[in-house]
């Protein structure tokens, strides 16, 4: 199905609700040129919502009416003025357009509103309605009115969610507030908020935990943030209240910025002497953490000097990623046996303590325990799943493709409005909103989402109206059965087969980045610059371009499809000679610049460790995901193209120092 044809449908569905007078082909027709003229409308309400401008949208909304992305018009209108709406407007809209995504977005809002204003009545009234239960700030304000109207304990609820967040919160923050005012709460778990908010660099989350205790002690925690070795070396500084505390994120702030120096200050035998064992077994986790991702051999040791039993599950994870660098197989069982069962269940730690169990099995029993582990996660979902397939003597195979979807299938999907409403969305270019509505629709709509054949029938409405980004992620979620072409399909095949035939790249390497880095979106730009299907960045493109002797490039041909794919494999060709052919430095480079993986190789005496190992210690998270998706969708491409078994870990090989006796590739490469 063609965009045209979604177009068609979609605005003769709109039409149909409420004009019935003429003719139907005439009446298609008509609705067909009056919802293209009316397109301008929507992408000027689009325009007038990023700007709040309330008279705007108010105005151009009676244009918006029967338009197939009516309900957007009239949440954006509606959502610029909440505030201030009356509950009738509101109650209105809800009823309107009951079983959208736009109504149980308002409702998400409004109910925000209700519990900024502590209308706990209206918000429980409102809150089983609420269908996508995934706002984390609803959740805490579901929790405080709770407690206000029936006495709930809801402590550790409200502790487990506000301590997962990752920036401030006005809604959790003013649960924990009400909890610990009532002596409900307790002031250590404030302090592990703030403790979170340092060692993370979010200032506002701790001067906001903190200001909880005392609104005084927030210009110290402003103090020590700027210069924490200035407020350690003060002499008044173990005479002021809260010492300990405000110590230990000074301790903290200062082992993010630089961890040796940390180190030794901890040495000191007053803050040995004045923090309690919890405390300094944090500061350590956090120095360690630091120090590992900095790769530096002392991380180790860091760890070492603290209880894993007092430490973040953060800081667990890189002492197991530390010791693994290190080799230290006891201490990677030690730190994954430490983790909460959520963390140590993920595929990764299960991969590695089973790793670690048969390195350090002296037993026939402990060795079938692990390959157990092994076995439990084995398969072709994710990269650990292939390393434990492989490791059990076996290759990565493409499963068996599924039933073909029956017509009623397909119709059940096309007739869906919220797909359907999705794909014109996209259409517009209202990609952000189109999106919203599509995983709504496919995730959120019926609790626990669509069951595998209706995400298959969305999927293929997804591919066949080439929106690849939803075809793959919705193809994804399926859980008994798995279509292999629309997880990795291959658009723009000749092009790519041509263009890495003649440069000497693998295709399936190349297709496994661009569906990481675009989801073969044409027109995809990142907040950083970086364009088209590959993203390349603006500089790099010129670079590359001048290289390769397209002397007339010009920027604005980045988006090119043709240009983009011959421009992002010229370079990812000269990143991968660059590091010998190694695919992860490669993957690693493209993502995280070039500079960045010739630090993390190690310098002369570094080890040489499994690429599987050297991945899991990229500093950066963002990278270290994108390495592992890219080998690991380059191997299930690789035997999609080929129809034949393949290895992930004959990809991956080791990584180490480069050899110093040789000259290095690539330093001129941006």
């Amino acid at each position: 199905m063609q965009f045209s044809a979604i177009l068609t449908s979609l605005a003769l569905a709109g039409f149909a609700v409420s004009s019935f007078a003429a003719p139907a082909k005439a009446q298609g027709r008509d609705v067909v040129r009056e919802s293209a003229r009316s397109d301008d409308t929507i992408l000027d309400m689009a325009q007038a919502y990023k700007q709040r401008d309330r008279k705007r949208l108010a105005a151009l909304l009676p244009q918006a009416r029967n338009h197939p992305l009516e309900p957007w018009a009239a949440y954006w209108e509606l959502s610029a003025r909440l505030d201030d709406a009356s509950n009738t407007d509101i109650q209105d809209f809800l009823y309107r357009y009951s079983g959208t995504y736009q109504e149980d977005r308002l409702r998400a809002e409004w109910l925000q509103v209700l519990g900024r204003r502590s209308d706990w009545a209206s918000f429980q009234r409102e809150l089983p309605a609420y269908r996508m239960n995934d706002d984390r700030a609803i959740r805490c304000y579901g929790l405080l009115a709770d407690y206000s109207t029936q006495g709930t304990d809801v402590a550790n609820a409200v502790q487990d969610t506000w301590l997962a967040l990752k920036d401030a919160d006005e809604a959790c923050a003013s649960a924990a507030g009400q909890l610990l005012n009532d002596k409900k709460f307790t002031a250590h778990t404030v302090w592990l908020r703030a403790r979170l908010g340092l060692e993370n660099d979010r200032l506002r989350i701790a001067t906001q935990a903190v200001g909880l205790l005392d609104a005084d002690w927030v210009k110290t925690v402003n103090t020590l943030y700027l210069n924490p070795g200035k407020y350690l070396n003060d002499k008044l500084t173990a005479l002021r209240p809260q010492t300990r505390e405000l110590v230990s994120l000074a301790l903290i702030r200062q082992a993010y910025q630089e961890p040796a120096e940390a180190a030794a200050e901890m040495e000191k035998l007053r803050w040995k002497a004045q923090l309690t064992q919890e405390e300094r077994s944090w500061i350590w986790g956090v120095i360690g953490k630091r120090a590992a991702q900095k790769l530096s051999d002392d991380a180790v040791g860091y760890f070492a000097k603290g209880q894993f039993q007092h430490m973040h599950e953060d800081h667990l994870a890189w002492a197991a990623r530390a010791a693994l660098r290190a080799g230290r197989w006891a201490m990677v069982q030690d730190a994954i046996a430490a983790m909460p069962d959520a963390l140590r269940n993920d595929p990764t730690w299960v991969y590695w303590r089973a790793r670690a169990q048969l390195a350090r099995a002296t037993t026939d029993a402990a060795r079938a325990d692990a390959t157990r582990a092994l076995e439990g996660i084995a398969g072709i979902k994710g990269f650990y799943e292939m390393l434990a397939l492989e490791d059990l003597g076996q290759k990565v195979n493409a499963p068996a493709k599924p039933l073909p979807l029956t017509p009623e299938e397909k119709d059940h999907a096309r007739t869906n409005p919220g797909l359907m409403r999705a794909l014109y969305a996209v259409q517009l270019g209202l990609r952000t909103e189109g999106v919203r509505e599509w995983n709504y629709t496919t995730n959120l709509h019926s609790k626990g989402g669509m069951d595998d054949r209706s995400l298959l029938a969305a999927a293929d409405l997804a591919c066949k109206a080439e929106v690849w980004d939803r075809c793959i992620n919705t193809s994804e979620r399926t859980k008994g059965v798995v279509d292999m072409e629309q997880r990795f399909p291959m658009p723009f095949k000749a092009a790519v087969l041509a263009r890495t035939q003649t440069i000497g790249l693998e295709p399936a390497y190349v297709y496994g980045l661009i569906r990481q880095e675009s989801r073969f979106i044409m027109d995809a730009k990142s907040v950083v610059g970086a364009a088209g299907l590959m993203q390349v960045m603006p500089a790099t493109a010129r670079w590359t371009a001048k290289k390769m002797g397209l002397t007339d490039f010009q920027a604005h041909q980045i988006t090119d499809r043709d240009t983009n794919i011959a421009i992002g494999t010229g370079y990812l060709k000269l990143v991968l000679d660059s590091f010998g052919g190694s695919m992860p430095m490669a993957a690693a480079a493209y993502n995280a610049g070039p500079g960045r993986p010739r630090i993390w190789r190690g310098q002369t005496g570094s080890p040489t460790v499994e690429a599987a190992i050297w991945a899991e210690n990229v500093p950066f998270s963002e990278t270290r995901d994108y390495v592992k998706k890219v080998l690991a969708n380059t191997t299930l491409y690789a035997a999609l193209i080929s129809g034949q078994p393949q290895s992930l870990k004959a990809r991956l090989g080791t990584v180490g120092p480069r050899d110093a006796s040789t000259p290095e590739a690539g330093l001129e490469l941006p």
